[in-house]
């Protein structure tokens, strides 16, 4: 590990300088080809044996691979890549290695730079990139792989964080250089989805108070409708995250909750996020004759993901929906239907109704005229106007119709004793539990209770 160390000038174990100079790190093109295929090596022996990791700690190589880091300006593109990817395994295989890497080397710090620098962030505010020209070239594949392997080794340094000025300083910066990567393209639609994708992950690790970076852009200007805030990066991350959805065969776990999470807590905690987005993927109802999971538009499509197969996909989509309702019971069910939403309000506590624990503002949602014509006649179940059936008892007599009463009850009795099923009730709090509980649960007096 030693002998790679020194071909792949990281200067491992060595005592000295932590910077190298530009005029030290200057070599031939024979010089170059050693060191990049003894980074490889490096990698791939880092990757495969969990004692070439151990003896990669003790020999100090992610303190040569942060010093490394220091002349990103003179980097040829595979000597960076590789630092940057062994840096990145380092970081993923050894997390007792991320604190050193944060406190004593900076390598939060210097992966930054190293993204301004692939990037090309030229700043006109303290926390604000210049705009993208878009007459401009899509960035480079060469750049966009560098970048990648960057934001990876930060993703790994940023799953726990400490906290203190130092590091809000240093979150902010990172969320405005993601906002300008969030903001460019690249030479194909398939590598803009993965390093946007990477950025998101990266975003859902940083505090969530760091996101008003991505909408407070003063010299660029925002839109009046939302507090002069600009949602152009918001609209990207819609966009995405459409396309995530409609991504035939994806692992909408690893693809799409990321997404879905990012935009529940820039929600959650920025009223004019939610705004945004709730005019984009809940607009004012006005054909209520279709149920709510059937159709293309991205509501529809959202609420079909609140009975998917996979609890974490239902869980997060069900959530995004509901920080976009301000957490209201009677507004989310309103779009979704009481069908949809039952795995939501039973993991909350909310089959009774109300509301959860997050405070909104007092702004209200405006109903269309078609949709309060129409709600009376609204299935709360399916979240639809159903057309009218024809009563099946209609033509029983009274004997008839407590004959089949009763054989109805007494089929329930025999499923209920053979634990087929289990009658259950809704407690006064909202929680179910066993129907003989509830039935003896006093009703809570909620005389003194505030009304939303």
């Amino acid at each position: 590990m030693l002998i790679l160390g020194r071909l792949a000038r990281l200067h491992a174990g060595e005592e000295g300088d932590d910077q190298i100079t530009p005029q030290e790190h200057a070599q031939s093109v024979e010089e170059e080809r050693v060191v990049v295929e003894a980074l490889k090596c490096l990698c791939n022996v880092v990757y495969n044996s969990s004692v070439a990791q151990q003896v990669s700690v003790e020999v100090n190589l992610a303190h040569g691979l942060c010093a490394n880091l220091h002349t990103v300006r003179t980097w040829h593109h595979e000597v960076g890549l590789f630092t940057l990817r062994l840096l990145f395994l380092l970081s993923a295989l050894r997390p007792d290695v991320r604190g050193s890497l944060r406190k004593e080397w900076h390598a939060v710090r210097l992966l930054s730079e190293v993204l301004e620098h692939t990037l090309d962030v030229r700043w006109v505010g303290p926390y604000e990139a210049a705009r993208p020209d878009p007459q401009a070239l899509p960035m480079p594949a060469e750049d966009n792989e560098r970048a990648m392997e960057a934001l990876k080794a930060l993703f790994n340094l940023t799953l726990s964080n400490a906290g203190g000025e130092e590091d809000d300083h240093q979150f902010r910066l990172i969320s405005a250089i993601l906002r300008h990567l969030l903001m460019l393209k690249t030479e194909t639609e398939e590598k803009t989805e993965e390093a946007h994708s990477h950025a998101i992950n990266l975003l859902n690790n940083l505090p969530v108070y760091c996101l008003d970076v991505l909408i407070d852009v003063p010299v660029q200007g925002g839109q009046e409708n939302y507090s002069g805030k600009n949602m152009d990066v918001v609209q990207v991350l819609i966009d995405f995250m459409e396309k995530r959805i409609d991504k035939q065969g994806s692992n909408y776990k690893e693809g799409l909750t990321p997404v879905l999470s990012l935009l529940t807590e820039g929600s959650r905690h920025h009223r004019e996020i939610r705004r945004y987005i709730k005019a984009q993927v809940l607009p004012p109802l006005k054909d209520v004759k279709i149920r709510p999971e059937i159709g293309t538009a991205i509501r529809n499509k959202l609420v079909r993901l609140m009975t998917h197969v996979d609890m974490g996909v239902k869980q997060t989509a069900a959530e995004f929906l509901f920080v976009l309702c301000k957490e209201s019971v009677d507004n989310l069910l309103k779009y979704t239907g009481y069908g949809n939403a039952a795995g939501l309000l039973v993991a909350r506590g909310l089959l009774a109704g109300g509301r959860g624990e997050t405070q909104y503002s007092e702004d209200e949602d405006s109903d269309t005229e078609e949709y309060k014509s129409a709600k009376p006649f609204i299935n709360p179940i399916t979240g639809h106007v159903e057309e009218p059936l024809p009563n099946p008892i209609e033509e029983m007599t009274e004997d008839q119709k407590e004959y089949e009463a009763q054989k109805l009850f007494n089929m329930f009795d025999k499923l209920s004793r053979q634990n087929v099923i289990r009658p259950m009730g809704v407690r006064p709090d909202g929680t179910l539990a066993p129907l003989e509980e509830t039935l003896c649960d006093p009703p809570e007096d909620n005389s003194g209770s505030d009304s939303d």
